[in-house]
């Protein structure tokens, strides 16, 4: 009897050797989101020269510069600067300046200067040339000392 079993235990084994497994197959989905937006990297200061009038205090006069940052981005947003509302003047300086910040960009998107809001419709890199232009008006001059002015890069 033991042997009558080992023999029909070894041929059920054979017959199921002869038989493949089934297969079954499964697809799993990934889905992601990516909002628009962007980061912002001060890559340096700007500075801003007199001219000769003493009547403009700007990045872009003789020996001024720039600011600089990188904005990174998936596009679908907007780059501007806010109006300047944070200023150091010397105490003489009594007379109004007005105050005109201004961006342009390269890189990812090429933006000409200007100082409304632009949209970054492009993802990547861009470098950002932040400038400042401080005003007098009629008969009004800079005065001697040091002056400074924040301008809030913003990209939203």
């Amino acid at each position: 009897m033991k042997f009558f079993r080992a023999v029909i235990g070894a041929a059920l084994l054979v017959a199921c050797i002869d038989q493949t497994a089934s297969a079954a197959t499964g697809n799993v989905l990934f889905n992601g989101t990516i909002t628009a937006t962007c980061t912002i990297t001060i890559n340096s200061n700007g500075t801003m020269t007199v001219s000769t009038n003493l009547q403009s205090l700007s990045s872009h006069n003789a020996g001024g510069s720039a600011g600089s940052a990188q904005v990174d981005t998936t596009g679908g947003v907007t780059l501007s600067v806010d109006p300047v509302t944070t200023t150091t003047v010397p105490a003489s300086d009594v007379t109004a300046t007005t105050w005109t910040p201004t961006v342009a960009t390269s890189g990812a998107q090429t933006i000409a200067e200007t100082g409304t809001a632009t949209a970054l419709t492009v993802p990547g890199t861009s470098t950002v040339a932040v400038n400042l232009a401080g005003t007098k008006g009629g008969s009004n001059r800079f005065s001697a000392g040091n002056y400074q002015a924040t301008v809030t890069l913003r990209c939203e």
